[in-house]
This record gives C-alpha cells, sequence and structure tokens, in this order.
C-alpha cells in the first residue's frame, strides 16, 4: 500500500477554517478493522447466550401480561389467560372475517335449513357434529366479524350439511348442486380461487359431503375433526398444509364453568383400569377391545351401549360410566377420530389413542404426550393392560394434571375467556392469511387493477360465475 501524503495538494477535502488535519494512518486502518471484529464478536456471544438461556425475553400482552418468545402455550399465574407462541402466529390477533349472509346469496339458506327452509339451527348445534352451528353463531358475535369484504382477510361461509343431511333437508345430489350454485355467486371466492374461504365440515366424512370439494375446494380452508378420511379414489380431503383440525363437539353440560353433569372421581375410586364406551360398527379394534373386557372385566369396561329404545343410556349415565376409569380407550370407529377423546379430558381419565391415522387439533402449541397415550392399534390385546396397569398412579395424576390446564382448548364456550375452542381456531386461522390473492380466473394490470380472462374489472363481475 502507498504511503498516504501530508501536502495540501494532496487534500481535497480539507477544511477552509483548519490549517491541519489528522492523517489516516495505517495504523488508524488497523485500529478501525480491529474494532469492527471485535464488535461483531461480542454481539454473537450476547446473542447466543440470550437465546441458550433458559429464561427467554418477555413481551407484554394487551392485558398487561407477560409472554416469552420461547413458550409453546403458558398460562398466567392465575391459570386463567393462555398465551399463543409469538413465531408464525403473530404477537396479537388482528383478523377480520366476513361471514356470508343467508338472504345475499341463493341457496344458501338450503344449506343451513334444508330444502323447505324448515331445519332449526337449534337441532344442529346438539351432537358430536354441533361445531358446524357453534363456530358460525360464535363468529358472527366475535369482534373479528367485519361488514365489508373489500376489508376481509378471510371469508366464511356458514353451511350444516351434515345436520341437513342426516335429518332429510337435502340429499347428497342436492347438496352437491347447491354447494356449485352457491359458489358461483361469490366474486371473491373467484378472485382468490377460494383460497380465503372458510368451511366447517363437522364429521368423520370431512369434506366428502360435498361430492365435488375436489373440483371446488381443493384450494380453500376446511375445519374439520377429520385427517384421515377417504374417498373411493382413495383421496383424502383433509390438506395438512391449508386445512386445520379442530376438536369435536362436546356435551356443552360437561365444558361451561361450574356445576357440570359429573364431576371427575378420585383414582382411588375409580372401578376399573380402562373403559371403552361406543358401539362396534364392525371395526376390528373395537371388536378386540369388547373380546378383552371379557376376558378381564375387572379391568375393562365395554358395556353394550343401546342409543335408542327403553335401555337407551342417558348422557349423564354415560359420563358416569367414563369417569370410572383410569384410562378412557379410543380406537378407530369410521373413521379416524372420536369424540371419547375430547370427552375424556373433562372426567380426567387418560386418553388412550388406538387409531394410528388420527389428527389431533392444535398440534402446534399443545404436545399430547404429556396429556395422552397412543398405542398401536395392531397391538389391542393383554400387552396394552399389562402397560396401563404398570403406570404409577402419581404419573396418571400428572398427566390428568396437564390435561386439565389445557382442556379449555378443546371446549367451544361463549365469553371473552382466552383458552376456547374458538380463540385457538382464530389463532390457527390467523397464520392462513395470505396479503395477496390470486387464481386462473384473476389477472391484474399495471395500474393493479384486477380482471378477468375478459379483462372485466373485478367490480364489474355478475354472477353466476366461471368458478377456476
Amino acid at each position: 500500500m502507498g504511503s498516504i501524503h501530508s501536502s495540501k495538494s494532496s487534500r481535497p477535502f480539507t477544511s477552509h477554517h483548519s490549517n491541519t488535519i489528522t492523517p489516516c494512518t495505517r495504523t488508524h486502518q488497523i485500529g478501525a478493522l480491529a474494532l469492527i471484529i471485535v464488535t461483531f464478536f461480542l454481539t454473537r456471544i450476547f446473542d447466543q447466550s440470550l437465546n441458550s438461556s433458559s429464561f427467554s425475553i418477555p413481551t407484554t400482552t394487551t392485558s398487561g401480561e407477560y409472554r416469552s418468545k420461547n413458550d409453546v402455550v403458558r398460562f398466567s399465574d392465575s391459570g386463567g389467560a393462555l398465551f399463543w407462541p409469538e413465531r408464525g402466529y403473530g404477537t396479537h390477533l388482528s383478523l377480520k372475517i366476513y361471514v356470508y349472509d343467508e338472504n345475499e346469496i341463493n341457496g344458501l339458506k338450503h344449506l343451513l335449513f334444508g330444502r323447505d327452509d324448515m331445519i332449526s339451527p337449534d337441532s344442529c348445534v346438539k351432537g358430536q357434529w354441533g361445531t358446524q352451528v357453534k363456530i358460525h353463531r360464535m363468529l358472527l358475535q366475535s369482534r373479528f366479524r367485519t361488514r365489508k369484504k373489500e376489508e376481509a382477510d378471510l371469508f366464511f361461509v356458514p353451511a350444516y350439511p351434515k345436520c341437513v343431511r342426516m335429518m332429510g333437508g337435502l340429499n347428497d345430489k342436492e347438496i352437491n348442486q347447491t354447494y356449485v350454485k352457491v359458489l358461483s355467486q361469490m366474486p371473491y371466492f373467484r378472485l382468490s380461487g377460494g383460497r380465503n374461504h372458510i368451511f366447517v365440515f363437522p364429521s368423520g366424512a370431512g369434506a366428502h359431503l360435498f361430492k365435488s370439494w375436489a373440483t371446488y375446494l381443493n384450494r380453500s380452508i376446511i375445519l374439520t375433526p377429520e385427517g384421515d378420511r377417504t374417498d373411493k379414489r382413495d383421496t383424502s380431503a383433509f390438506n395438512t398444509w391449508k386445512d386445520i383440525i379442530i376438536p369435536g363437539n362436546i356435551d356443552d353440560g360437561m365444558t361451561t364453568h361450574g356445576s357440570r353433569i359429573v364431576e371427575p372421581l378420585p383414582l382411588s375410586e375409580r372401578k376399573h383400569l380402562a373403559n371403552y364406551l361406543g358401539r362396534t360398527q364392525g371395526k376390528v379394534g373395537r371388536l378386540r377391545l369388547i373380546d378383552l373386557s371379557k376376558q378381564f372385566p375387572d379391568k375393562l369396561e365395554c358395556p353394550e351401549l343401546k342409543f335408542s329404545g327403553p335401555n337407551k343410556l342417558g348422557r349423564k349415565e354415560y359420563f358416569e360410566h367414563l369417569r370410572n376409569a383410569k384410562f378412557c380407550l379410543a380406537p378407530r370407529g369410521e373413521s379416524s377420530w372420536t369424540l371419547r377423546f375430547y370427552e375424556s379430558f373433562f372426567v380426567e381419565c387418560v386418553p388412550v389413542i388406538l387409531s394410528d391415522q388420527v389428527e389431533l387439533p392444535f398440534q402446534n402449541v399443545i404436545d399430547y404426550t404429556l396429556i395422552s397415550i397412543k398405542w398401536p392399534s395392531t397391538h389391542i390385546g393383554t400387552e396394552l393392560l399389562d402397560y396401563l396397569e404398570s403406570i404409577p398412579d402419581k404419573d396418571i395424576e400428572e398427566m390428568i394434571a396437564w390435561g386439565r390446564k389445557i382442556r379449555c382448548l378443546f371446549a367451544y364456550t361463549p365469553g371473552s375467556d382466552s383458552c376456547t375452542a374458538f380463540n385457538a381456531l382464530m389463532w390457527e386461522l390467523q397464520r392462513k392469511v395470505r396479503q395477496f390473492h390470486q387464481s386462473s380466473e384473476t389477472f391484474w394490470l399495471h395500474n393493479r387493477t384486477i380482471v378477468d380472462r375478459s379483462l372485466v374489472e373485478f367490480s364489474k363481475w355478475i354472477p353466476p360465475l366461471h368458478l377456476p
């Protein structure tokens, strides 16, 4: 490197107010470089020490409570408030969801109340498929609802297809035709290819209740408790990247605060090691449990349930049976999910999953190894009972205590409590929000105008529309 001269002629940036200037020597350059290097490594060391520390940096919620960036699910000291992880979810809920009104779309009322509009939503809210009604009602009363389509992040399409079908309001063909008719009247559905539209299918059949789901809803957000139901072409309607598993609908009498239908029993007072309460439906796993209960009636209770007639088991009797064991067995039925898994948390028995393909809700925030057992369905036999019998009561109590903390995430309870299935669903939906939407039938111009294939502006799209 050449030397740096000190003559005035070699200093084009010399101040007019100073006759002398300190030259930038090799020593200055080396010193500056050393300072940069030291600063870099000190910053790295400090950053790593924070990340590896057992204490993560807390931030405050809108209520003034602290939350940790590295927490998965954390409760406040009072046990009431639940904090969602920031990574991928954000620091707070800021969703805007538009709920289609039954009168704005021709045919939508039929998906809610049947062809003659005679089915009452109060009839549809009962039973394990009541989520189709509860989620709709909660959204209508929610602070996340917007009445302006242009500002909506997501769009909710209300429909009770499972209930309408079971009560004879529509047959399969009519359900399919009505869905297609409804979707063709939604410009915003066409705009995004359905990517920002939400549909609830609350039963084991999942989106297969709409026979043409694969054509029209293959990009939409589907809320369902079922992650494994396939059609005759071996195609599952559940996609783990876009859809959301939701809890089934537990009897309100077990999830409301205060007095419940039945209260849990102390472990020492429970009569059985395990139980299974349900129909066999000709399923291998369930039939094995029935046979096992006959061999070991003192350990495993599997009563023959009657769901109709004079010997029908009432809801109180059902939960009294369920609470009388340390472990509640949840084998696969017609589909992989079972309501007994969720019910078990409210009678405080440890659920044992005997369904290999089951998908569980809110897996980004719940560690299911803390609150349940998953056992291979191919090993249902004495080996299972021996294993369950070997688990100390203190370990069972610990699993029950963890389950007691998170079970609020499985309850569709109204109110402002942060720990509910509805609030958990809102967090999951927030992760689905996109800033930009497009489909195969959507185009845009240099001035940001959205047009269709015929170059018609979005504001002038007239239903019925060609669906992407």
